[in-house]
């Protein structure tokens, strides 16, 4: 477990083998990018000697903390413009001096003066710096601020996408175990209102907390990274593998009850319980798989972790579940005869005040087996006439897209971010790799400049364009040189931080075009028609022969993801269907055996669009995963209803009444299981994440919507295909 690591670089989005990941991972981050630390200093005039002397110190003791690469602030800048006029390499003692700079140079001030209120200090690190240099670089420059005794006046604010990712990155951490505490918490409290028919009835919990520790420990081995996605995925296998463990218990009380061979008992729980929950294994193994489909690696993380942890859950209650019950079972027996004591006797008295409770919940459950079995004609017309107009609807369920909605909106570290962007506008960009023979060229630099021009003036989303293009008018007099030679002198006069942000090598260059905060402006759609409209201006407006453009960066990438995952998820469902109606038919080698589950939870995802539709809830990353979530979790109820109806028909009886038999005898724990689940998928309801919680309700709508199929739909569907499949066999008998 302890070599588990969160996952919030590139990798956990886009596959490495891709493109995508090659221009924006390879290309920009290790060579271009730097991540921004921003001090802002707010609530007075930021334009006074004193300020800008307290600005120069914290930039001298940011500038020399290991792995930062460059530190900008407004003081730096006024020395600059200062040594240029006056030939003194000094920030001036008189504020008139230093307004007089600001006013003439408001352009060369923007990204460290927005206003003159705000001064902004960027510290800069490489842009593929691991969480820990990130970690480092944010306390040594909150030391740094410390230390560089900014008047008491102003508020000072650390921010940047560092600092919210390091913020993001504890709330996941501090939020998994209260998670797991809460489900475990509110199953304990299920148990003991449904499983009170069984002795020990919270044994069930160590169980699956155990095969929860052993998916722990295989995360770690397996190196299977912790994001936002997988982290909701413990609650759900703790609401999954309590079903196995309950399925387990319940049946060998059963035979226990049965026989006063412990040794048989064990014998016939492994031998009628264990092939059917190993078979809703397979099959929710299958209707996972599908998860593993998706281009993007988070999502694929997930549905390992899934795939893991019910092969855990379920190890942990076959072997270790039925071991205690038989050897508590086993010492009981013992200890009453030593003591000459009926144990069995008090144990079904104490029993006997739950057998009224536990006979209402059989009751009902066979009453309506029964209902659905009389008129299974009006039971599926309904189910699929809302089925149908629910997966009509589904189209039309809205998609959240909004990342910034995706976290609490509470977190301080999200509040002083949004602040920023406030105060410059947003700091999104386009990033343009624009590969060369010559990075040098005065043609190629004297494309830049038009281009960039065009896209500032052309088109209202993008506000500016940051090259090496200004950096090298600013040094010759406001043009570009017209030869190599020149330009390769001014290449090697400019400070090398600032060169390598735009420039590296001979053959490649950088062209940011800023587009403020368009992810909460025009959303990714937007900015997914915008990067179109780019790479339209690029092919009209092409640079010289021999240099290729490349359209890259985070807003870029993070478009490309959340597109993958929410026009992914029909295919992602339908691959489901398929994969668990092959794995059923293969298991089975019986065409009614593989498709009444199916088309149960067939009907599970059709109600499920209706309802989030009508209610209002969208799609999130993590709600498009739903589809393989009720295959996977539904099946399994569908599957072991079934495997108990052939049970009880393969002793002789009529199809109607080994319907009714299955599901009073094997429905309480199905119910036990489900409500279980239910419990268990709701402490994702008191997840700091709204994503999380959102995931939480329409998983929890979803279970209660499986196991209501499970009782009124599948009793319809199997009585109606092994009636027309007994009928058949009469008639070929007759012929």
């Amino acid at each position: 477990m302890q070599y588990i690591e969160m996952g919030t670089g590139t990798e956990t989005f886009v596959e490495k083998t891709s493109k995508l990941y090659q221009d924006y991972d390879h290309l920009y981050l290790s060579i271009f990018s730097t991540q921004s630390i921003i001090v802002i200093i707010e609530g007075g005039d930021v334009t006074t000697p004193e300020l800008m002397q307290a600005l120069d110190r914290l930039e001298h003791h940011t500038t020399i903390i290991p792995g930062v690469v460059e530190t900008f602030c407004a003081s730096s800048v006024i020395k600059d413009i200062n040594s240029r006029q006056t030939g003194q390499y000094a920030i001036p003692d008189n504020e008139l001096d230093i307004d007089a700079i600001i006013s003439s140079h408001a352009s060369d001030l923007g990204m460290v003066l927005p206003d003159d209120t705000h001064a902004l200090v960027w510290v800069e690190m490489e842009g593929d710096s691991t969480e820990i240099q990130r970690e480092e670089i944010l306390r040594e420059t909150e030391v740094a601020v410390s230390l560089a005794d900014i008047p008491p006046d102003y508020t000072i604010i650390v921010t940047g996408d560092p600092v919210f990712d390091l913020a993001m990155n504890y709330e996941m951490n501090t939020s998994m175990g209260p998670l797991l505490m809460i489900s475990a918490l509110m199953m304990i409290i299920v148990l003991y209102l449904i499983f009170r028919h069984v002795r020990w009835k919270l044994l069930p919990l160590p169980i699956v907390l155990l095969g929860i520790i052993y998916t722990f420990g295989a995360m770690g081995y397996l190196k299977i990274p912790l994001s936002m996605v997988s982290m909701s995925a413990f609650p759900i296998l703790i609401g999954l593998g309590i079903d196995y463990a309950i399925q387990f218990h319940n049946r060998i009380e059963e035979e226990l009850e049965r026989q006063d061979d412990e040794k048989e008992a064990v014998i016939q729980t492994i031998k009628h319980t264990g092939p059917a929950v190993l078979i809703a294994l397979i099959i929710t193994a299958l209707g996972f798989f599908s998860l593993m489909t998706s281009s993007v690696p988070m999502i694929q993380d997930f549905g390992k972790l899934l795939l893991i942890g019910i092969i855990m859950c379920f190890l942990s209650a076959l072997f270790i579940g039925i071991t205690v019950i038989y050897g508590l079972d086993t010492f009981l027996r013992k200890f009453r005869n030593k003591k000459n004591m009926s144990i069995h006797i008090k144990k079904s008295s104490s029993n006997a005040t739950t057998t009224v409770k536990s006979s209402k919940i059989e009751q009902g459950l066979e009453k309506a087996s029964t209902f659905s079995m009389k008129y299974p004609a009006i039971v599926l017309s309904i189910a699929g006439l809302l089925c149908i107009s629910g997966l009509y609807v589904d189209t039309m369920v809205p998609i959240q897209t909004d990342v910034t909605t995706f976290v609490p909106p509470d977190m301080q570290a999200l509040i002083d971010l949004m602040h920023l962007g406030s105060i410059t506008g947003g700091t999104d960009a386009l990033n343009l790799i624009i590969k060369v023979e010559d990075s040098a060229s005065p043609e190629i630099l004297q494309w830049i400049d038009e281009f960039s021009e065009h896209e500032v003036n052309g088109r209202s989303n993008i506000y500016d364009a940051a090259s090496i293009v200004p950096i090298i008018k600013s040094m010759n007099g406001g043009v570009i040189p017209d030869n190599s030679a020149d330009i390769e002198r001014l290449y090697d006069q400019m400070p090398q931080a600032r060169k390598d942000r735009y420039v590296h090598g001979e053959n490649m260059l950088l062209l940011n075009l800023g587009i403020g905060n368009a992810i909460g402006d025009i959303g990714l759609k937007g900015v997914e028609e915008l990067v179109g409209i780019v790479s339209d201006d690029i092919a009209w407006m092409p640079p010289p022969p021999g240099a290729h453009v490349t359209i890259t960066g985070n807003s870029v990438v993070f478009t490309m993801v959340i597109s993958a995952l929410t026009t992914g998820r029909i295919a992602m469902t339908l691959f489901g269907l398929v994969l668990v109606f092959f794995g059923l038919l293969a298991l089975y080698r019986d065409f009614i055996k593989a498709i009444a589950p199916v088309a149960t939870m067939f009907m599970v995802i059709g109600w499920s669009g209706g309802i989030m539709y009508y209610t209002g809830l969208e799609y999130t990353p993590m709600t498009v995963t739903l589809g393989a979530l009720i295959l996977g979790v539904g099946s399994e109820y569908a599957i072991l209803m079934m495997e108990r109806y052939y049970e009880e028909k393969g002793k002789g009886t009529n199809s109607f009444d080994a319907m009714r038999l299955a599901s009073k005898k094997i429905g309480k724990a199905i119910v036990a299981s489900g409500l279980t689940t239910l419990f268990g998928f709701s402490s994702l309801l008191a997840s700091p994440f709204s994503m999380t919680r959102n995931f939480g309700i329409v998983t929890l709508m979803d279970v209660a919507l499986a196991l209501l199929a499970t009782f009124v739909v599948f009793p319809a569907i199997i009585i109606i295909l092994d009636n027309w499949r007994d009928k058949k066999i009469t008639d070929v008998n007759i012929q």
